[in-house]
């Protein structure tokens, strides 16, 4: 997978071990965050909201608001959570017991989504759950991802990072193509095939063959990070001397360095915005295309399908790209792409397209938000691996993992802000469709903040 980059074996296996963590994780956010839980809580949350006496918009807007302040608080724990912990974990040279526990947490806490029950009822535990599982997956990612630059030269670690991410599709797809083949339940069969859900032994009645994509994403991790834990170590003999209150000092120090950084500076301010952007898509495309075009899981088991073929596929290229051009041209194309994915969402809905009416039962909506989920996949596997490489060449050596901490905190820091903007202009709108305007400006301003960073990074000592 890594074509002729020269490699020691013992390096070889760690890095596929490395990238094993991207495969273990991708079901959690393909399954849970977009196409099967994600849609599936927003049309119960819907569902609910219309028994209480709302009429549909105001139901279908109040399920997506609810919806993005979950995220909106969990990207805020992520911000602040994964900077601390990545400083600490550094100053004393244990990032191994971190991975482990919030390992442990996202397991639990994926397996307990089964108990979202269509009547609505465990709605709200539910929510909490699956943003304590979105945190504990976003701070392993801190810790994962401050290996990358032990794997290789600045060059190297592009396509490593977009192999990995690659894979981490791949592993998505061969998911979803198992919830839908096995476990999908609308209309009392399984997609495509026509079984019983979970060979019969899954009543979907009451949706248990979509409640198990709770247990299949924490199966899946729990098998999957087997040769993450076997291939990739940590020292044996970390710093011990480093406590807390030396850590934060020691973080204090790096962020009053990073604003006499421009580069670094300008590029954690970028990926605040396009990042957080690129967030909201992922969040809240399953659910759009439930509110607002009335799909079922079957059209979203096929969106799915489209999207992670062409994150898989186009996310391995942009690795490529990377290697040869650099990982800021790659983050100016993907970002260009999503753009005008945006603006494609914004103007759609099922009669009209930006105000040309279209024939009723018009399959125009469909078709271009199957190309939609297509280009969101591919540009959003691209601009994080790009993302990712960049970070690399911004990193301080001796501080990796504060490094990614402080990745995280771009990532993260105002993750709060896209779910926000979607729920008040949602709210404000009274329009699921509508909602998304937030997005396309959050892009353009990334984008424009991309000019201060220099294509080579920097690092220091």
């Amino acid at each position: 997978m890594l074509g002729s980059m020269a490699v020691e074996p013992s390096l070889k296996k760690r890095v596929r071990g490395w990238m094993m963590f991207d495969w273990a994780t991708q079901p959690f956010y393909t399954l849970g965050l977009t196409f099967i839980f994600g849609p599936y809580f927003a049309s119960v949350s819907a569902e609910y909201f219309f028994n209480t006496g709302l009429d549909k918009a105001s139901a279908n807007a109040s399920a997506q608001t609810i919806w993005s302040w979950g995220q909106a608080v969990a990207g805020l724990f992520v911000a602040v959570i994964g900077v601390l912990a990545g400083s600490f974990a550094d100053s004393t040279g244990r990032r191994m017991p971190w991975l482990w526990a919030t390992s442990i947490v996202f397991v639990i806490c994926s397996w307990m989504l089964w108990y979202m029950v269509p009547d609505g009822s465990t709605m709200w535990s539910s929510l909490i759950l699956f943003s304590v599982a979105f945190v504990a997956a976003e701070l392993a990612l801190v810790f994962t991802n401050a290996v990358l630059p032990s794997l290789g030269d600045r060059r190297e670690v592009g396509e490593i990072s977009g192999n990995g991410v690659a894979l981490g599709y791949a592993g998505g797809i061969l998911s979803l193509f198992i919830m839908l083949f096995f476990f999908f339940d609308e209309g009392g069969k399984t997609f495509a095939i026509s079984l019983e859900p979970g060979f019969g032994l899954l009543d979907p009645e009451v949706r248990e063959g979509t409640r198990a994509v709770g247990p299949l994403i924490a199966i899946w991790f729990m098998i999957f990070m087997v040769p993450y834990f076997m291939w990739v170590r940590e020292g044996k003999t970390p710093n011990t001397q480093s406590g807390f209150l030396q850590s934060m000092a020691e973080l204090k120090l790096s962020l009053q360095g990073m604003v006499k950084r421009p580069s670094l500076f300008a590029f954690m301010g970028a990926q605040m915005l396009y990042r957080d952007a690129l967030n909201g898509l992922y969040a809240f495309g399953g659910i759009y295309a439930v509110l607002v075009l009335g799909w079922g899981q079957t059209q979203l088991g096929i969106f799915g399908i489209i999207s992670g073929i062409s994150a898989a596929l186009v996310t391995w290229i942009s690795g490529k790209y990377d290697r040869k051009l650099g990982p800021l041209p790659v983050i100016y194309f993907h970002i260009f792409v999503l753009i005008i994915v945006s603006l494609c969402i914004i103007g759609m809905s099922r009669s009209s397209f930006y105000g040309l009416g279209l024939a009723e039962g018009s399959t125009l909506p469909d078709v271009l938000f199957y190309v939609c989920g297509a280009a969101i996949g591919g540009s959003g596997g691209g601009i994080y691996s790009a993302s990712r490489s960049m970070m690399v060449r911004h990193t301080n050596p001796a501080r990796p993992t504060e490094a990614f901490g402080l990745f995280a905190l771009a990532g993260k820091a105002t993750a709060f802000l896209a779910p926000l903007l979607i729920g008040i202009f949602t709210y404000w709108l009274n329009d699921a469709r509508l909602g998304f305007a937030p997005v396309v400006g959050l892009f353009i301003l990334g984008m424009l903040l991309l000019r201060w960073v220099h294509p080579e990074g920097d690092q220091t000592e």
